[in-house]
């Protein structure tokens, strides 16, 4: 039953990313760690996601800005060199005050950094910094937005490219924390095959439908709504981590 009810998440928040870009990332990432050890749900979370962010690129590919792409690989290829050197392993606790904090980027006043995806090494700096984020606390979609929030881009461009730089980032966490695995003796806590098998078209399904909303809907409407749902999913996640924190498992799985 917990399976299936992931396999909704999956649908709804692949719509969900497939609107905005992100918001869904992180509130699979959510569902995915109350249910599964840290560890597969990471792994869980960054093979959906690269089906939903690889699918929805292909529906939008005549928007993608591939030269963004390129220097956002160049930056993401530094980062996981960086990562394969560390050993981290955080507990459900620490996800989710990451999970939690991370939305505090979207409030961040646009003047401060002035960044822009659409400058090569902006772009360098945005794959080398979101990579990181992204194997750190699973998500990292409001980061990858203040380099987007200046740029000159169309919503349908956003979303595209946004979609192609984190095949890249999620591929990254998948190799983090799916390597253990390869030689793990025991249970690895990932769901069955059959599980992927059907998340694979729901997340497809998904973008679709997603699609479709954004096609409604203004630019000014899109980065407020962006805003507004990946803050109060910051919220509810902080509270977690507070519940956990105070019941002890600040180090358990």
């Amino acid at each position: 039953m917990t399976l299936l009810l992931l396999l909704l998440v999956v649908l709804i928040t692949a719509t969900i990313s497939g609107v905005f870009g992100m918001a869904g990332g992180l509130m699979l990432m959510g569902a995915l760690t109350l249910a599964l050890p840290v560890s597969a749900a990471m792994v869980t979370h960054g093979a959906v996601q690269i089906v939903s962010n690889g699918w929805r690129g292909v529906l939008h590919r005549q928007h993608i800005r591939w030269s963004i792409v390129g220097f956002y690989a160049l930056g993401s290829g530094v980062a996981g060199g960086a990562l394969a050197l560390i050993a981290y392993a955080p507990s459900k606790a620490w996800v989710y005050l990451l999970l939690g904090l991370v939305p505090a980027l979207a409030w961040l006043p646009k003047d401060i950094l002035r960044l822009d995806a659409a400058r090569g090494p902006h772009a360098l700096a945005c794959g080398l910094a979101v990579t990181g984020l992204n194997v750190a606390a699973g998500v990292a979609g409001p980061l990858l937005d203040i380099f987007f929030i200046r740029t000159a881009l169309t919503r349908h461009q956003i979303v595209a490219t946004k979609a192609a730089t984190q095949v890249l980032s999620h591929l990254a966490k998948i190799v983090f924390y799916g390597a253990p695995f390869i030689f793990a003796s025991t249970t690895t806590g990932l769901p069955p095959l059959w599980f992927f098998l059907l998340a694979a078209p729901l997340a497809m399904l998904g973008g679709v439908l997603g699609g479709r909303i954004l096609d409604s809907m203004s630019d000014k409407n899109f980065l407020n709504w962006t805003r507004w749902i990946v803050t109060g999913l910051g919220a509810l996640y902080l509270v977690q981590a507070a519940q956990l924190f105070w019941a002890g498992n600040a180090g358990g799985s």
